[in-house]
């Protein structure tokens, strides 16, 4: 049975539309533009102007439902507890439209957190002090990249890899490492 088409958006549905995904997600002003830009594409414009979509996104921050700096602040501290990097962060607030100014204190808060998340990321893949036996060289060579992967410096993941297993970690040589 083909889908039943829906009718072209309207001023008053845009809004409502834009009210329910800012009350549903947290967002960025960015990642709001591309919700409601998509759903213009999709269903299509009936209104006598064009939609004021730039407007519509300036007065949802204006009224407080959207603040980029919160929500780039929610990603860093979500991402680095999760035990991804610093470069995995800035990669994060790139994708969501945040820019550098707003940015600045999720960036500066994974710089910090760069040691911790990157001993929680060892120790949910068993990496480096929390392997039970040592690894061979492309286990290790491995163990480095997912590291890099996941947004990690190489000297400081080449470090946290390099200690053996049941080792505890010298946090004065890798905080120097940030």
């Amino acid at each position: 049975m083909p889908r039943k088409t829906r009718p072209p958006l309207t001023p008053g549905k845009l809004e409502e539309m834009a009210l329910n995904y800012v009350g549903r997600f947290a967002t960025s002003r960015s990642k709001l533009l591309v919700y409601l830009h998509r759903k213009l594409r999709e269903r299509g414009w009936d209104g006598a102007h064009e939609p004021g979509v730039e407007e519509l996104a300036d007065r949802m921050v204006s009224l407080g439902y959207i603040d980029d700096r919160a929500y780039a602040l929610s990603k860093a501290r979500s991402l680095t507890g999760r035990g991804y990097g610093e470069r995995r962060v800035r990669q994060a607030l790139t994708i969501a439209g945040i820019d550098e100014e707003k940015g600045a204190d999720a960036r500066q808060l994974a710089e910090e957190g760069a040691v911790a998340a990157a001993l929680k990321f060892a120790s949910r893949r068993s990496i480096g002090p929390f392997r039970a036996i040592k690894p061979t060289p492309q286990e290790r060579e491995k163990a480095i990249a997912a590291m890099v992967r996941a947004g990690h410096r190489f000297a400081l993941a080449k470090a946290i890899t390099d200690l053996n297993p049941g080792e505890n970690p010298d946090f004065t040589s890798l905080f120097n490492m940030r």
